[in-house]
């Protein structure tokens, strides 16, 4: 006879942790090379790549490194790559951001090199400004958005004759889906897609970036374009506002410091694709501990990614991309 059990019954959680097989097969969130969009910093008359002091492990690329390290992205599984552009020659409206230019010229290489890589290229002025603010400048200094708008679209289409996938703008601009998206289809090119940065918060954690792309502000700040930290229904406001103009996806920044707004805006728009960009403040910190002995580089790296996707990202953009994919490919 079999014994009767007690109704108090304990129910024991570690039963599914017992072995890393186990682990793996219960797993609610997994983390892998094709969540991630790897960022390429490429400069104008580079001979050589050099190493980005701010960003452990990262470069400025010549086209040509940059096509060897989209390729290389691509053979370990990334499936897309995010281009940032730095000129030579900056002045007030940023005109080197139009036409042929480095962005060009690394996108048509690398769509020749490497067709079935997804390439978004980033649209901002920051990095063509001479005074470092994403647009033009009115009479007083501050941020002229409606005339932005008309230069954003210019170059969104420069992007798009050279062969990008998606534009991605990144200047937390009043309407600026609506006039790229207007203005890519009167252009001929409907299928370029928009990954909208439709919540970017005005953070702490954009340092190691500005002196990566050279795009320090002269004077000011951007709190009047980006979000105030302290708000988080804003985000869904922005979200929605980007939805209705008509963005395919849409992106948090940063990420760590904002996972609640990641799975808010996941919950809300489920049919959009949600980005999280881990920024260089979060992948510097890890470095600089990693460095100083007080963390494990890949654990910690790999717990703040997962982090993202356990909060709601779909995909990710981190400088940690392509060394995550190789060290997942080396065990």
């Amino acid at each position: 006879m079999f014994k009767k059990r007690s109704p108090n019954i304990v129910f024991r959680p570690r039963r599914l942790r017992r072995s890393p097989a186990c682990r793996e097969l219960v797993a609610e969130t997994t983390l892998s090379p094709s969540d991630f969009i790897y960022p390429l910093f490429v400069k104008e008359g580079l001979s050589d790549p050099i190493p980005i002091p701010t960003l452990p492990g990262q470069r400025q690329w010549n086209v040509r490194g940059a096509v060897l390290e989209a390729r290389r992205a691509y053979s370990l599984g990334i499936p897309a790559v995010l281009l940032f552009g730095i000129p030579l020659k900056k002045d007030a409206e940023g005109s080197s951001a139009f036409g042929k230019n480095i962005i060009t010229d690394t996108l048509m290489a690398i769509k020749e090199s490497v067709p079935e890589l997804v390439v978004f290229t980033d649209l901002c002025f920051c990095e063509y400004t001479d005074h470092g603010h994403c647009g033009v400048l009115d009479k007083d200094g501050d941020l002229d958005n409606d005339k932005t708008l008309d230069l954003l679209v210019k170059q969104g289409i420069s992007h798009a004759r050279a062969g990008v996938d998606m534009v991605a703008p990144s200047g937390m601009l009043d309407g600026m889906v609506s006039a790229l998206r207007h203005g890519l289809d009167d252009a001929g090119f409907p299928s370029v897609g928009i990954l909208s940065y439709a919540v970017k918060y005005a953070s702490a954690f954009y340092g190691p970036f500005r002196a990566a792309v050279e795009g320090s502000l002269l004077q000011g700040d951007r709190r009047s374009a980006q979000m105030d930290p302290r708000n988080r229904h804003e985000a869904l406001l922005e979200a929605r506002l980007d939805v209705e103009q008509g963005a395919d996806m849409l992106m948090v920044k940063p990420a760590n410091t904002y996972l609640d707004v990641i799975s808010d805006i996941s919950r809300e728009f489920p049919e959009h694709p949600l980005v999280a960009y881990q920024v260089s403040g979060e992948y510097a910190m890890i470095a600089a501990a990693s460095e100083a002995g007080l963390l494990p580089w890949h654990e910690a790296m790999e717990e703040s990614l997962i982090a993202m996707k356990r909060a709601g990202a779909n995909c990710i953009i981190s400088y940690y991309a392509l060394m995550y994919a190789e060290y997942i490919n080396q065990a």
